[in-house]
């Protein structure tokens, strides 16, 4: 199967890079646990893209730490035979401290891509899986008739028809019979 992977909030803890630009550009805090959708926002969208570009600066990619199990789990679907494409919303000024960033924690992938449509790229590439935290672009996969699966985080809690983990191990488990060919067999949220 072709797996696509995201990476902020999807590979790493994104927030708290976010989090810490936020406060140093903007003097404002972010807490983790109150990114909800219906919360009330901080930061005009302008300000929050400000702080994200901050958390792709070649430096901060370089010290971004995977989550746990996340490396381990990716690379044993690689070794079953699946191909991996890393995807992002980064940048393409990213793609080279990104690279360098996969090749450093030992992830084993067959593509890396920055753009503005996940989606679209994952269809031209014939998907089958993609693993995101974005609502928005989890939602666009299943409408695409892709498997969608994230991680839990509190922006993304009322996503309907995606799998769901707490953490990457949780994550591999729920995803073995999609990539064992029973696309049906995952449970997912209701």
């Amino acid at each position: 199967m072709r797996i696509a992977i995201d990476i902020d909030s999807t590979l790493h803890h994104h927030w708290p890079l976010v989090a810490a630009a936020a406060k140093r550009r903007f003097g404002v805090d972010l807490p983790y646990d109150e990114q909800l959708p219906s919360a009330e926002r901080r930061l005009t969208d302008e300000e929050l893209l400000r702080a994200i570009e901050d958390t792709h600066a070649d430096v901060a990619i370089a010290g971004a730490v995977p989550y746990p199990d996340a490396v381990e789990t990716v690379n044993a679907w690689h070794d079953a035979g699946h191909e991996v494409h890393v995807m992002s919303h980064r940048p393409l000024r990213s793609v080279a401290a990104t690279r360098r960033w996969l090749e450093a924690i030992g992830l084993r992938y067959d593509d890396l891509w920055c753009g503005d449509d996940k989606v679209a790229h994952a269809r031209e590439r014939g998907v089958g899986l993609l693993i995101d935290d974005s609502p928005a672009t989890l939602r666009r996969a299943v409408d695409a008739g892709m498997v969608a699966a994230t991680l839990r985080h509190p922006w993304n809690e009322g996503v309907r028809d995606v799998i769901v983990a707490g953490d990457w191990r949780e994550l591999g488990r729920a995803l073995a019979p999609v990539l064992s060919g029973d696309r049906g067999a995952a449970g997912r949220r209701p």
